[in-house]
């Protein structure tokens, strides 16, 4: 065989191994193709799931997280609310006892000459008789037993015990109150008694005065054991009879013995013969 045949021989043995070897590599690009076909399939149907997963995932804890924090906050405005609730509830207190103060302030200078001590309601009958008090004043403050004591409206009663820092003030509203008392309008004198449930009642009214119901009815001085005109109340209903020496008189205090906080004590007033009286 002469060189010529021979090179065109190895010629086309050439081109064919370089026709196998790029068959070769055509063949596995296919099948890698075929692969990341199958891959990419794959990974298409999975990740909306996955998506949606992941998502509520997130969603959840977002949600926890939402929830704690509401939660923290709705504590923080309770703490606020109840802050805010005794707050109102003392500036309430303090305005109520600014009311107090202030008229019993109007109502000593209105009545200079009556030496007033301001005295705080720390007992009272557990009964429904309101029959006494007890104060947070005693003989170290210049309490003494027969002191009246009343507030701005009118008269509340009078000191019987006394104590180093409390006394105890029997009301007249009690039974066994009596006040010496005069009708404003007509002057007619009688006495005031407490009697029960509640209330009052003006007796020894003369037959001949002249008493209605509105008329008020205050401290007449009479016996010693008051001073005159403090209020006591107002007439509510007068019961006369032609066959008895006098009439009475219903009479509605002019006090809320329930609702009393603070009283004044009449320092400046010595009741004649108290105790023998007693």
């Amino acid at each position: 065989m002469s060189r010529l045949q021979r090179g065109g021989t190895i010629l086309v043995l050439l081109l064919l191994l370089s026709f196998a070897v790029a068959g070769v590599v055509l063949d596995r690009a296919e099948r890698l193709q075929l692969v990341k076909n199958l891959v990419a399939q794959f990974a298409s149907q999975i990740q909306e799931p996955l998506y949606a997963l992941t998502s509520q995932v997130s969603t959840m804890r977002q949600f926890f997280v939402d929830v704690e924090a509401c939660r923290a906050e709705n504590e923080e405005l309770q703490t606020l609310v109840d802050q805010l609730i005794i707050e109102n509830v003392r500036l309430r207190e303090a305005q109520i006892e600014n009311v107090t103060l202030r008229e019993q302030l109007n109502f000593k200078q209105a009545n200079p000459s009556l030496e007033l001590l301001s005295a705080q309601v720390i007992g009272r009958d557990p009964s429904n008789l309101l029959s006494y008090l007890i104060i947070d004043r005693g003989t170290d403050e210049g309490i003494a037993v027969g002191m009246p004591v009343l507030t701005h409206r009118g008269l509340v009663g009078r000191i019987t015990d006394a104590n180093l820092h409390s006394s105890k003030v029997l009301l007249i509203t009690d039974v066994s109150s009596s006040v010496n008392a005069l009708i404003q309008e007509s002057r007619a004198t009688g006495i005031v008694q407490g009697r029960i449930p509640e209330g009052l009642v003006m007796r020894y009214i003369q037959q001949t005065e002249e008493v209605k119901p509105g008329d008020l009815v205050l401290t007449s001085g009479l016996g010693g054991n008051f001073p005159t005109r403090l209020i006591i109340g107002q007439v509510t209903g007068v019961r006369k009879r032609d066959v008895e020496l006098f009439q009475e008189a219903d009479v509605r205090p002019a006090v809320n013995f329930r609702a009393l906080e603070m009283v004044m004590v009449l320092t400046s007033f010595e009741p004649i013969d108290f105790e023998s009286e007693q």
